[in-house]
């Protein structure tokens, strides 16, 4: 799988030769001020929630790439005022097979109000299931969320997360030594983390970090950077 860090919680993928785009937020963030939001490409846009720092370049990057906009029921409804065309609505607990994998929606502990005040309906992670050299594969992206004993009946239904995406920045959502409960949880062979040095809020100790996951494949990004992760 290549993946590419774009800052903050936004990641590029490529699974079964689809490129998928999560929470694009890059345009209003000082430290991804090297990255130009108009090369990116993308057949995917996923949507975990609907705060500025989550969904800022949506809207700009679906419309240039027509790409399929996954989130919730809310969120893709209000991308639909704003002239974003191609939506697929989900909610939390639902599923569907796209072409480079299927999606399941499961829960995350935070809010999910949109950028002018409208209700973004329930904040969610995605657990996707796709093949890769013939070997099945299970990535967590886990959006913006709190530790929540939900969480083991992601590794009780897929068995083990051979990717997870967790924010680790602490104040809005888990902290470095909950996302290490929550790669407990879920059974997790790779961690990425995300959400974290953005702001003054969320600015982490990275020595803690790599500490605190030394059982762990730790995936560190640069911004910007893209690395193969097998």
């Amino acid at each position: 799988m290549n993946v590419t860090y774009l800052g903050h919680s936004c990641f590029q993928l490529t699974i079964s030769g689809k490129k998928i785009l999560f929470d694009p937020f890059i345009t209003p963030n000082d430290l991804a001020k090297d990255i130009d939001v108009n090369t990116i490409e993308t057949d995917y846009i996923l949507i975990s929630h609907g705060h500025d720092d989550h969904i800022a370049d949506a809207e700009s990057i679906a419309k240039r790439t027509g790409a399929k906009v996954i989130s919730s029921w809310e969120i893709v409804q209000w991308l639909g005022t704003k002239g974003v065309e191609n939506g697929h609505p989900m909610n939390t607990g639902g599923s569907w097979e796209f072409d480079f994998g299927t999606v399941k929606c499961v829960t995350a502990m935070h809010s999910s109000g949109l950028p002018d005040g409208s209700y973004g309906g329930n904040p969610m992670g995605f657990v996707i299931t796709y093949t890769e050299h013939d070997v099945e594969k299970y990535l967590y992206y886990a959006g913006d969320t709190a530790l929540t004993y939900d969480m083991k009946l992601i590794e009780e239904e897929f068995g083990h997360i051979d990717f997870a995406f967790l924010p680790v920045g602490d104040n809005f959502t888990m902290g470095i030594f909950d996302a290490l409960k929550a790669a407990q949880f879920v059974n997790a062979d790779t961690v990425i983390p995300m959400h974290y040095d953005t702001f003054g809020y969320i600015v982490i100790d990275h020595g803690d970090l790599k500490d605190a996951f030394s059982d762990f494949e730790l995936a560190v990004f640069n911004i910007g950077e893209e690395k193969e992760l097998t």
